[in-house]
Protein backbone atom coordinates (compact mmCIF):
# COMPACT_ATOMS: atom_id res chain seq x y z
CA UNK A 1 0.00 0.00 0.00
CA UNK A 2 1.20 3.17 -1.33
CA UNK A 3 2.11 5.98 1.68
CA UNK A 4 0.73 9.31 1.99
CA UNK A 5 2.50 12.27 2.24
CA UNK A 6 0.65 15.79 3.25
CA UNK A 7 2.95 18.80 2.15
CA UNK A 8 1.78 22.32 2.28
CA UNK A 9 2.64 25.21 0.07
CA UNK A 10 2.73 22.76 -2.54
CA UNK A 11 2.17 25.54 -5.12
CA UNK A 12 5.89 26.13 -5.83
CA UNK A 13 9.06 26.23 -4.53
CA UNK A 14 10.19 23.45 -2.24
CA UNK A 15 6.99 22.19 -1.62
CA UNK A 16 6.32 21.25 -5.50
CA UNK A 17 9.42 19.63 -5.92
CA UNK A 18 9.49 17.73 -2.60
CA UNK A 19 5.89 16.70 -4.00
CA UNK A 20 7.18 15.44 -7.17
CA UNK A 21 10.22 13.76 -5.90
CA UNK A 22 8.11 11.86 -3.17
CA UNK A 23 5.89 11.20 -6.24
CA UNK A 24 9.25 9.03 -7.64
CA UNK A 25 9.38 7.57 -4.66
CA UNK A 26 5.37 6.21 -5.09
CA UNK A 27 4.06 8.25 -2.46
CA UNK A 28 0.58 9.60 -2.67
CA UNK A 29 0.25 13.05 -2.04
CA UNK A 30 -1.88 15.61 -0.62
CA UNK A 31 -1.31 18.80 -1.64
CA UNK A 32 -1.95 21.86 -0.01
CA UNK A 33 -2.16 25.24 -1.29
CA UNK A 34 -3.79 28.56 -1.76
CA UNK A 35 -3.70 28.84 -5.44
CA UNK A 36 -6.11 26.50 -6.85
CA UNK A 37 -4.91 26.42 -10.19
CA UNK A 38 -1.38 25.30 -9.24
CA UNK A 39 -2.83 22.36 -7.04
CA UNK A 40 -4.46 21.12 -10.59
CA UNK A 41 -1.59 21.65 -12.54
CA UNK A 42 0.83 19.27 -9.77
CA UNK A 43 -1.86 16.73 -9.57
CA UNK A 44 -1.60 16.34 -13.60
CA UNK A 45 2.33 16.14 -13.69
CA UNK A 46 2.74 13.34 -11.33
CA UNK A 47 1.80 9.59 -11.80
CA UNK A 48 0.59 8.91 -8.37
CA UNK A 49 -2.77 9.35 -6.56
CA UNK A 50 -3.60 13.21 -5.47
CA UNK A 51 -5.70 14.76 -3.04
CA UNK A 52 -5.94 18.62 -3.07
CA UNK A 53 -6.59 21.05 -1.00
CA UNK A 54 -7.05 24.78 -1.02
CA UNK A 55 -6.94 26.76 2.19
CA UNK A 56 -4.70 29.19 4.18
CA UNK A 57 -2.88 27.70 6.52
CA UNK A 58 -3.01 31.15 8.42
CA UNK A 59 -7.18 30.36 9.63
CA UNK A 60 -7.60 28.05 11.86
CA UNK A 61 -11.27 27.48 10.45
CA UNK A 62 -9.91 26.60 7.15
CA UNK A 63 -7.22 24.07 8.28
CA UNK A 64 -9.94 22.07 10.83
CA UNK A 65 -12.45 22.01 7.86
CA UNK A 66 -9.61 20.92 5.13
CA UNK A 67 -8.50 18.18 7.55
CA UNK A 68 -11.65 17.48 8.12
CA UNK A 69 -12.77 17.01 5.06
CA UNK A 70 -10.14 14.44 3.84
CA UNK A 71 -11.48 11.16 2.99
CA UNK A 72 -11.45 7.87 5.57
CA UNK A 73 -8.73 6.36 3.00
CA UNK A 74 -6.42 9.29 3.22
CA UNK A 75 -6.47 10.14 6.89
CA UNK A 76 -3.23 7.78 7.46
CA UNK A 77 -0.31 10.02 6.77
CA UNK A 78 3.08 9.17 6.95
CA UNK A 79 4.74 12.22 6.29
CA UNK A 80 3.68 15.56 7.29
CA UNK A 81 5.98 18.46 5.16
CA UNK A 82 5.11 21.77 7.37
CA UNK A 83 6.64 23.98 4.54
CA UNK A 84 4.22 26.85 4.15
CA UNK A 85 6.45 29.87 4.75
CA UNK A 86 7.05 33.10 3.87
CA UNK A 87 8.95 36.27 4.60
CA UNK A 88 7.99 39.64 4.37
CA UNK A 89 9.68 42.69 3.99
CA UNK A 90 13.16 43.71 5.42
CA UNK A 91 13.47 46.47 7.60
CA UNK A 92 15.12 47.70 10.96
CA UNK A 93 12.46 47.17 13.77
CA UNK A 94 11.62 50.53 14.08
CA UNK A 95 10.50 50.97 10.56
CA UNK A 96 8.81 47.39 10.61
CA UNK A 97 5.27 46.88 9.12
CA UNK A 98 3.36 45.37 11.53
CA UNK A 99 1.11 43.77 9.07
CA UNK A 100 4.56 42.12 7.78
CA UNK A 101 4.98 41.42 10.97
CA UNK A 102 1.67 39.44 11.53
CA UNK A 103 2.12 37.40 8.12
CA UNK A 104 5.06 36.23 9.28
CA UNK A 105 3.97 35.15 12.67
CA UNK A 106 0.90 33.91 11.51
CA UNK A 107 1.84 31.76 8.44
CA UNK A 108 5.43 30.51 9.68
CA UNK A 109 4.71 29.93 13.46
CA UNK A 110 0.67 29.43 13.64
CA UNK A 111 0.23 27.99 10.16
CA UNK A 112 2.60 24.85 11.30
CA UNK A 113 1.01 24.40 14.76
CA UNK A 114 -2.50 24.54 13.24
CA UNK A 115 -1.66 21.81 10.59
CA UNK A 116 0.28 19.57 12.90
CA UNK A 117 -2.12 19.55 15.41
CA UNK A 118 -5.19 18.37 13.30
CA UNK A 119 -2.72 15.49 11.55
CA UNK A 120 -0.51 14.32 15.09
CA UNK A 121 -3.42 12.76 16.66
CA UNK A 122 -3.64 10.44 13.37
CA UNK A 123 -0.08 9.26 13.69
CA UNK A 124 0.25 9.04 16.98
CA UNK A 125 -2.83 6.22 17.19
CA UNK A 126 -1.21 4.11 13.79
CA UNK A 127 2.20 4.34 16.36
CA UNK A 128 3.75 5.78 13.22
CA UNK A 129 4.37 8.91 11.11
CA UNK A 130 7.05 11.65 10.48
CA UNK A 131 6.97 15.50 10.33
CA UNK A 132 9.50 17.60 8.72
CA UNK A 133 9.25 20.96 9.66
CA UNK A 134 10.65 23.78 7.12
CA UNK A 135 13.03 26.04 8.90
CA UNK A 136 15.96 28.53 7.62
CA UNK A 137 19.51 29.29 8.70
CA UNK A 138 17.55 32.58 10.02
CA UNK A 139 16.39 30.06 13.11
CA UNK A 140 20.04 29.77 13.95
CA UNK A 141 21.07 33.00 13.50
CA UNK A 142 20.32 36.49 13.21
CA UNK A 143 20.75 39.21 10.30
CA UNK A 144 20.28 42.79 10.23
CA UNK A 145 16.60 43.70 9.55
CA UNK A 146 15.53 40.31 9.60
CA UNK A 147 14.30 40.58 13.13
CA UNK A 148 10.48 39.20 12.96
CA UNK A 149 11.48 36.80 10.15
CA UNK A 150 14.26 35.52 11.99
CA UNK A 151 12.02 35.67 15.54
CA UNK A 152 9.32 33.37 13.44
CA UNK A 153 12.18 31.41 12.62
CA UNK A 154 13.72 30.49 15.91
CA UNK A 155 10.15 29.40 16.80
CA UNK A 156 10.13 27.12 14.66
CA UNK A 157 13.53 25.61 16.34
CA UNK A 158 11.99 25.91 19.11
CA UNK A 159 8.69 24.14 18.40
CA UNK A 160 10.49 21.11 16.23
CA UNK A 161 12.48 20.52 18.96
CA UNK A 162 9.60 20.17 21.34
CA UNK A 163 8.06 18.42 18.97
CA UNK A 164 10.62 15.81 19.26
CA UNK A 165 10.65 15.71 22.50
CA UNK A 166 6.59 15.33 23.16
CA UNK A 167 6.22 12.58 20.43
CA UNK A 168 9.36 10.75 21.94
CA UNK A 169 7.86 6.92 22.22
CA UNK A 170 5.22 7.23 20.20
CA UNK A 171 6.90 6.30 16.78
CA UNK A 172 6.41 9.80 15.42
CA UNK A 173 9.75 11.24 13.90
CA UNK A 174 10.22 14.78 13.96
CA UNK A 175 13.29 16.31 11.54
CA UNK A 176 13.88 19.88 10.47
CA UNK A 177 15.46 21.52 7.31
CA UNK A 178 17.09 24.41 7.12
CA UNK A 179 17.97 26.05 3.99
CA UNK A 180 20.31 29.01 3.47
CA UNK A 181 19.91 30.42 -0.05
CA UNK A 182 17.71 29.03 -2.52
CA UNK A 183 16.39 30.40 -5.75
CA UNK A 184 12.37 30.26 -4.99
CA UNK A 185 9.43 32.89 -4.97
CA UNK A 186 10.96 33.80 -1.69
CA UNK A 187 12.26 36.94 -2.26
CA UNK A 188 9.95 38.22 -4.50
CA UNK A 189 7.56 37.42 -2.04
CA UNK A 190 9.38 39.40 0.56
CA UNK A 191 10.36 42.18 -1.73
CA UNK A 192 6.81 42.56 -2.66
CA UNK A 193 7.12 41.87 -6.04
CA UNK A 194 10.27 43.66 -6.68
CA UNK A 195 11.83 41.38 -9.59
CA UNK A 196 15.51 43.43 -9.74
CA UNK A 197 16.12 43.33 -5.82
CA UNK A 198 14.89 39.56 -5.58
CA UNK A 199 17.28 38.75 -8.28
CA UNK A 200 19.86 40.42 -7.17
CA UNK A 201 19.72 38.22 -3.90
CA UNK A 202 21.13 35.53 -6.34
CA UNK A 203 23.67 36.91 -8.79
CA UNK A 204 27.24 35.91 -8.79
CA UNK A 205 27.01 32.77 -6.93
CA UNK A 206 25.20 29.66 -7.53
CA UNK A 207 22.19 29.19 -5.02
CA UNK A 208 20.43 26.10 -4.20
CA UNK A 209 17.42 24.95 -5.89
CA UNK A 210 14.34 24.06 -4.75
CA UNK A 211 15.18 20.46 -5.41
CA UNK A 212 18.26 20.31 -3.83
CA UNK A 213 16.47 20.87 -0.27
CA UNK A 214 13.57 18.37 -1.46
CA UNK A 215 16.37 15.45 -2.45
CA UNK A 216 17.94 16.07 1.43
CA UNK A 217 13.85 16.30 2.81
CA UNK A 218 13.49 12.62 0.26
CA UNK A 219 16.50 11.18 1.74
CA UNK A 220 15.60 12.43 5.41
CA UNK A 221 11.64 10.11 4.59
CA UNK A 222 13.18 7.30 3.26
CA UNK A 223 15.33 6.19 5.96
CA UNK A 224 15.13 3.28 8.12
CA UNK A 225 12.47 3.49 10.68
CA UNK A 226 15.34 3.17 13.62
CA UNK A 227 16.89 6.08 12.06
CA UNK A 228 15.46 9.85 12.96
CA UNK A 229 17.94 12.62 11.22
CA UNK A 230 16.26 15.76 13.94
CA UNK A 231 18.17 18.64 12.25
CA UNK A 232 20.08 19.84 9.41
CA UNK A 233 21.45 23.03 7.58
CA UNK A 234 21.73 23.33 3.59
CA UNK A 235 23.76 26.22 2.29
CA UNK A 236 24.78 26.55 -1.60
CA UNK A 237 28.88 26.15 -0.87
CA UNK A 238 29.66 29.42 -1.79
CA UNK A 239 27.25 30.50 1.82
CA UNK A 240 29.46 30.42 5.33
CA UNK A 241 26.45 32.04 7.36
CA UNK A 242 23.23 33.93 7.03
CA UNK A 243 25.76 36.79 5.53
CA UNK A 244 28.50 35.50 4.42
CA UNK A 245 28.04 34.61 0.64
CA UNK A 246 31.38 34.29 -1.69
CA UNK A 247 29.76 36.29 -4.64
CA UNK A 248 31.88 36.92 -8.05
Amino acid sequence: MSKIAFITGATSGIGKATALLLAEEGYNLIICGRRKDRLQALTAEVKVKTLELSFDVRNRKEVEEAINSIPEDWRAVDVLLNNAGNAHGLSKIQNGDVDDWDAMIDINVKGLLYVTKSLVGGMISKGAGHIVNIGSIAGKEVYPNGNVYCASKHAVDAINNGMRLDLNGTGVKVSQVCPGLVETEFSMVRFKGDADRSKSVYEGFDALTAYDVADLIRFIVTRPAHVNISDTIIFPAAQAASTIVDKK
